[in-house]
């Protein structure tokens, strides 16, 4: 099992932008130093929610900051771009990296965004699609043209610069609905599964991937699927549930769960088409009891039992976790760097080769 760490880059009250980069910075250093195998960082616009609207213009800047660790998105909303612009800026962050860029894409789910772009919310799978053939077929062709529904190049172009990784750096596409796990892994495109979703539902997502790629004549073992969860581990476990609630309580839930981050079509109150899978946790605000994140949402208790938990993971055919130690939490910068550290010392090891 690989071990990345998830930047969100939420602004709390009182914090300038400097602040919220200073920290997610340091704590990058700090994922290389630990020996974590990446760093995945989450675009968003328009609110506090995540002041990194631009992922690769952070992305150069921890190239330049680091040398091991790969440096990854979680992820690009494609389309909310022009998938020439993903494809160059992707390319030239590989390059100043040495090769160490993974690439995580999707199409993205909150109406507010969406809206703020001028972009309809129902049409994101169609753009999403477009946009991935784009930027593949720029990344694997000398010469590249495309007249699309959404997009175009207008003329034959070639790529510049060109990845340092061949064919191109890693993908993974966001995705957790049976429809979407099925359609990417005809492709034999792995996918990265979303942290709100019990273990159950990653767990059929993963087996749902591996058989469909297999099925259509991908090598689906070698394939490295990535599961993000909420990653906590303490002394004890009853330290652990203690920390929860406390977790639990500096939390601002309606920051996350609401009208701007729900995918509603503005014209019918309704979830946006192709997002009936996800309409349940938005509408619903995501309230879940601390019982049921315990024992079927987090990765979470003393390291025996983390450990347990992320060996389930590795079952269900993961091969990536992806940890968010706290992104949406006020915790002190020391703090954070002891949960690391305790996480690196007290789990990791039991997964090196």
């Amino acid at each position: 099992m690989k071990f990345s760490t998830f930047h969100l880059f939420h602004r709390f009250d009182g914090q300038s932008f400097k602040d919220v980069y200073d920290y997610h910075l340091r704590l990058v250093e700090l994922a290389e130093e630990l020996g974590f195998h990446g760093v995945r960082l989450a675009e968003h616009h328009f609110r506090d929610y995540g002041v990194a609207p631009n992922l690769f213009t952070m992305l150069a800047h921890l190239a330049a900051r680091t040398t091991r660790v790969r440096l990854g998105t979680g992820i690009v909303v494609l389309p909310l771009h022009n998938p020439v612009h993903v494809a160059e800026e992707a390319a030239q962050v590989d390059v100043l990296s040495g090769g160490r860029l993974d690439l995580g894409i999707g199409r993205g789910y909150q109406s507010f965004e969406f809206e703020g772009f001028g972009v309809d919310l129902a049409e994101a799978r169609d753009r999403f699609n477009e946009s991935l053939e784009m930027i593949l077929g720029l990344w694997n062709n000398e010469t590249y043209q495309h007249v699309g529904k959404f997009y175009r190049t207008g003329t034959e172009v070639s790529l510049v610069p060109r990845p340092a990784q061949v064919p191109h750096p890693p993908i993974h596409v966001a995705a957790v609905s049976p429809e979407t796990v099925t359609m990417y892994a005809e492709r034999g495109l792995p996918i990265l599964a979303d942290p709100a979703a019990p273990f159950h539902k990653v767990a059929k997502a993963a087996e749902t991937w591996r058989e469909t790629a297999r099925g259509a004549g991908h090598d689906a073992e070698e394939a490295e699927l990535v599961v993000a969860r909420s990653v906590y581990v303490a002394p004890t476990a009853e330290r652990a549930r203690e920390d929860q609630a406390r977790f639990e309580k500096m939390f601002d839930r309606a920051r996350i769960f609401n009208d701007k981050s729900a995918p509603i079509d503005s014209r019918t109150g309704k979830a946006a088409q192709g997002f009936e899978y996800y309409q349940d946790r938005y509408l619903k605000g995501g309230s879940v009891s601390n019982e049921f994140r315990w024992e079927q949402l987090e990765v979470i208790g003393d390291p025996e039992r983390v450990i347990g938990q992320i060996r389930m993971l590795q079952d269900f055919g993961f091969g990536n976790l992806m940890c968010d130690f706290g992104s949406t939490r006020p915790i002190p910068i020391d703090e954070m760097e002891n949960v690391m550290r305790f996480f690196a010392a007290e789990v990791m090891p039991a997964f090196q080769d």
